[in-house]
């Protein structure tokens, strides 16, 4: 959503004004959390140095992957202004997705394929942006109302060349942890973010302070070593991208390290200490897990053709990854199963349409039938 115009009318110097601002703030944050948000923060629009400097490192080293529109728009991502010249600050705000279960009980149940927890329950997309359009709109009627003139705004989540977490860390919602995410002492690492920027010039939060000290559970936690240091995440080697961003065949030596994830991973997240202080309490109600995600059997996902596949995941943002690279993800949960059962449902996608889908197939097939006999498998 944008609001034509930009905040010029008023001297930011002046006492009353700043007053207003603060006044303003406050109940932007009652508002805020009336809409859900249960973190929430202000940073400046202007360019961090330092920011932009990791971000051109992370890039220039190739750690992006095949993500191409990060490099493309790199100008736009380094700071907020970069993007909207107009923008004076930065409200950052976080919904809780915290699971209801643990999202590691999986682990020892091959035959099932683990969706990562955010994407159990409705597109976070399409829930967290009502919100922020709906604020946004509460902006710009309030600001006339306190004299303030001509506002405006903008809306994201996730899909614009925003740097949401340095930008949330910088508002005070918690702090980048080892594994780059933003870790918050109240609701631990399971928030998604949203952002509004705008043309009034609030008075920003205090920048959350990192609290990971000498711990590594995310570090150790990751099954395709995808840290070469701490906050620091090489995003080719990482189970999230390369189940949802990677087109093509996954690089061979990374195929075991999914196991039976078949849409994202949430191990290093699920093992942050800052979680015990996280409460599903919070969970906006569109996110708590729709059943047939929770635990879904391989053996039925590997025979969805497209229909099946929309049908099935109609307003999940699993749907926005389409049925080939999702039934790629799975066989190569399947030939990490040893359940030679599951060759009956293989077998038939070694001659899918798509050449990587019957690649996939090829692999599992030949991964079933050098597992163990199926008398020790059976046992």
């Amino acid at each position: 959503m944008t609001s034509p115009g930009s905040y010029t009318s008023v001297d930011h110097s002046l006492g009353p004004v700043k007053g207003e601002l603060r006044a303003f703030a406050t109940d932007l944050e009652a508002e805020a959390r009336g809409l859900g948000f249960c973190a929430f923060g202000i940073a400046s629009a202007a360019g961090d140095d330092d920011r932009a400097a990791r971000l051109d490192a992370w890039l220039a080293a190739g750690m992006h992957g095949t993500m191409g529109w990060m490099e493309e728009r790199a100008h736009h991502r380094r700071s907020p202004q970069g993007l909207w010249p107009e923008a004076r600050s930065v409200i950052a705000l976080g919904m809780s997705y915290a699971p209801t279960a643990d999202p590691l009980r999986l682990a020892g149940e091959p035959e099932i394929g683990r969706i990562s927890t955010y994407a159990q329950g409705a597109d976070y997309h399409d829930v967290v942006k009502k919100a922020l359009k709906h604020l946004a709109r509460w902006i710009v009627e309030q600001g006339p109302k306190r004299g303030l003139e001509d506002v405006g705004v903008k809306v994201f989540t996730d899909t614009a060349p925003v740097m949401e977490k340095p930008l949330a860390a910088a508002a005070g919602l918690g702090w980048q942890g080892k594994h780059t995410n933003v870790v918050s002492r109240e609701h631990g690492s399971w928030l998604f973010l949203g952002e509004i920027y705008t043309t009034l010039a609030f008075e920003p939060s205090a920048a959350g302070r990192d609290s990971c000290g000498s711990c590594t559970a995310c570090q150790d936690a990751c099954p395709t070593n995808a840290f070469p240091a701490p906050y620091r995440l090489d995003a080719r080697r990482c189970v999230s991208y390369l189940t949802i961003e990677h087109k093509g065949p996954v690089p061979d030596d990374l195929r075991e390290g999914l196991g039976n994830r078949i849409y994202g991973c949430d191990d290093c997240l699920a093992v942050c200490p800052w979680n015990k202080f996280a409460e599903a309490a919070h969970t906006i109600k569109a996110f708590l897990p729709r059943a047939e995600l929770t635990a879904p059997d391989l053996a039925d996902l590997l025979t969805l053709d497209d229909a099946g596949f929309r049908a099935l995941f109609s307003g999940s943002p699993i749907k926005r990854i389409g049925r080939n690279r999702f039934v790629r993800n799975c066989l190569y949960a399947a030939g990490n199963s040893g359940r030679i059962a599951l060759m009956a449902q293989v077998e038939p996608l070694l001659r899918d349409d798509d050449p990587v889908v019957a690649e996939a197939a090829e692999w599992a097939k030949a991964k079933l039938k050098s597992s163990p006999s199926l008398a020790d498998r059976e046992a």
